[in-house]
């Protein structure tokens, strides 16, 4: 493993990414290989929407087996580790053994939901608590975290964690219905947007992301330490709606408002998501990141950004999957709606 230097993020690295072709780690794949960093990728191989660069190393194991993945990396040391795909705190407890003495940076994929919900004070910032009664997700993340804390105290493990707030790409469409709602709206259908379409929703692209996650990798000053990655860019709910059927080819869209408790009482498979994050504003500041990553910011808005998606969706039909369950909910909910 090289030494860090005061100076940041050395050329090359050795990167070794778990997970590495999602939504929120291609991208920083990507740069990582752009900046000329020797980076490896471990997973089961089996996505083909996010191909992976043809520089990238490939290591295929599915990262919930541990003895695959022991057998994957063994003998091989890395200047950095980048964990995308671990939710439980097991599975870090696992990596900080399987790592220790054989990476100079461990990097940890949280999650800015595990921040206090909803938020006492805005905007969030790394000193928010970490607190969400709501989702189990975020709190499975939290004891992540809890578990890195605890070994960079006590042994020295050179953790980072960075939380990433809600992050897309061409394919994720932020809304609740995904694509779903693209079809309601270009038939002409009401859509369903919860509370009262005014909250605040950062929403960061990948691209953007992937600028302040590689420049932490190698940084000396980001071990020990957690950084959120969300980006400046929060529209109201109601503008995220408008733009996405803007770039669907339909003006003046029929947004019904519904309160976020009654679409998951509705729709008990997006509560946990929307009473734990999306129900809340959420904007945070940045400035920990950008005094380590000055480059960092937020480039691509989503009026942007709905427009790539609309246009990938519109070239791979196989991916215009209407929820049918989903579909039939929120014909539900409208009818409830305009009955009060």
């Amino acid at each position: 493993m090289a030494p860090m230097t005061a100076q940041g993020a050395r050329n090359p690295l050795d990167i070794l990414f778990i997970g590495g072709s999602g939504v929120i780690s291609a991208a920083s794949v990507t740069r990582a290989v752009a900046l000329g960093h020797r980076v490896t990728v471990l997973n089961r191989g089996r996505s083909t929407t996010r191909p992976l660069p043809d520089d990238v190393e490939t290591l295929v194991a599915d990262v919930a087996d541990d003895a695959a993945v022991d057998a994957a990396v063994r003998g091989r040391e890395f200047d950095v580790v980048a964990q995308f795909r671990a939710f439980s705190p097991d599975h870090v407890a696992h990596d900080v053994e399987r790592f220790t003495g054989r990476t100079g940076q461990y990097v940890f994929v949280s999650s800015a939901s595990a921040y206090q919900t909803p938020p006492a004070r805005l905007p969030v910032t790394e000193a928010t608590p970490l607190r969400n009664p709501f989702w189990h997700y975020s709190r499975d993340k939290i004891a992540c975290e809890e578990v890195l804390l605890r070994a960079h105290r006590a042994d020295g493990f050179p953790a980072t964690i960075v939380r990433p707030s809600h992050t897309y790409d061409r394919t994720l469409i932020p809304t609740t219905g995904g694509w779903t709602d693209v079809a309601r709206m270009r038939a002409g259908r009401p859509v369903v947007v919860h509370g009262d379409g005014t909250s605040l929703w950062t929403l960061t692209h990948t691209e953007d992301f992937a600028v302040g996650f590689t420049g932490l990798l190698g940084h000396p000053l980001a071990v020990g330490d957690a950084f959120q990655i969300t980006g400046t860019h929060a529209p109201t709910w109601d503008q995220v709606y408008t733009w996405l059927a803007r770039a669907a080819g339909v003006d003046g869209p029929e947004l019904v408002h519904v309160a976020s408790e009654t679409i998951a009482r509705v729709l008990p498979d997006v509560g946990p998501g929307l009473l734990g994050d999306k129900a809340h504003s959420m904007v945070f500041d940045c400035a920990r990141l950008q005094t380590l990553v000055p480059e960092f910011g937020t480039t691509i808005t989503y009026d942007q950004g709905a427009v790539e998606q609309v246009a990938w969706y519109d070239a791979h039909p196989e991916a215009q999957h209407v929820d049918a369950a989903l579909d039939a909910g929120f014909d539900r909910l409208v009818e409830h709606a305009r009955a009060i």
